[in-house]
């Protein structure tokens, strides 16, 4: 990418997208074109047509999407279907009708099945059942991985796509009713440590296993990948290190200096049991992880709380 290229960021008021960036920014890119949700609703077919036709962006990072944890995932399976497949078909429509350069694609790791091989490998995806909790989503998300695939193979785009593991770090959603599990945990120590409560509920047993990645982390690579990478074969990005929920509960309760007591309820979903991503193939384009998870919370809790 051109330092003075056009560079389009869906999504740049979220986590991902913010991070994006201030990378972008810090790399000296300066042309960039940020459009809020109310400024531009990525969901309406006529003004992301207009706007594409007005802006004419060289490169795409589009990292907007209807996003939330189980609870969310659960409850807003139609809203999450509909939202995240208008959002990427009229982007990634337009991208290609307006000729731009190059476009990333935010996927996700829910998109593989809830049982598959560990670590996961790219070429699992589409050989097992989805977990039901947040199947809308990673449908929708499939389909714009596949919409990338197909507009490369079809119409010669350099359209890529990135499957990122569970994030946290700056803009993160705190709020519990939508909230993903370590920003979810944090505020939950948080308040209870504030209201001196004697403990703190955690949703399931606490066995599953996940892998966490800094969102800056994600947009070093994102920048790298659109320097480096040209397939539209998707590609995973993650640390290659993985924590079950018990030890991640522990590790925030530490951090947030807790007194309480953890209580587990196993009624409620654990969902997927294990998902660790295989970051083989990201490995040999030259780029790993940076942010050690704990160095990586405690200077979280610090800026937000």
């Amino acid at each position: 990418m051109e330092k003075d290229a056009k560079i389009f960021v869906a999504g740049h008021n979220g986590m991902v997208g913010s991070a994006l960036v201030r990378k972008l920014k810090q790399e000296g890119y300066t042309n960039l074109i940020l459009k809020s949700s109310k400024a531009l609703d990525l969901v309406d077919q006529e003004k992301v047509n207009t706007f594409f036709k007005t802006e004419k962006p060289d490169y795409v990072f589009l990292a907007a999407a209807k996003v939330g944890g189980i609870e969310a995932n659960n409850t807003y399976r139609g809203q999450f279907l509909y939202e995240n497949l208008m959002i990427q078909n009229n982007v990634i429509h337009q991208s290609y009708v307006h000729q731009v350069k190059k476009l990333l694609f935010l996927a996700s790791s829910c998109i593989y099945p809830k049982f598959a091989e560990q670590p996961i490998k790219e070429a699992s995806l589409l050989t097992g059942e989805l977990e039901p909790t947040n199947e809308p989503y990673a449908i929708a998300k499939i389909a714009g991985l596949k919409l990338c695939e197909n507009y490369n193979r079809q119409y010669g785009c350099n359209f890529i796509t990135v499957m990122p593991t569970n994030l946290y770090g700056p803009n993160d959603n705190y709020d519990l009713n939508t909230a993903h599990v370590l920003p979810a945990l944090l505020r939950k120590f948080h308040d209870a440590k504030r209201k001196q409560l004697e403990y703190v509920e955690v949703w399931g047993t606490g066995t599953p296993k996940r892998e966490f990645l800094h969102v800056d982390d994600l947009a070093n690579a994102c920048i790298h990948l659109m320097q480096s990478y040209n397939s539209y074969a998707p590609i995973n990005v993650g640390t290659g290190k993985d924590i079950t929920i018990r030890e991640l509960a522990n590790l925030i309760k530490d951090i947030v200096a807790f007194k309480g007591d953890i209580k587990w309820n196993s009624d409620r979903p654990d969902g997927t049991p294990r998902k660790l991503l295989d970051v083989a193939l990201i490995h040999q384009l030259g780029w790993k992880y940076s942010i050690d998870l704990e160095d990586g919370i405690k200077k979280l809790y610090r800026d937000k709380f």
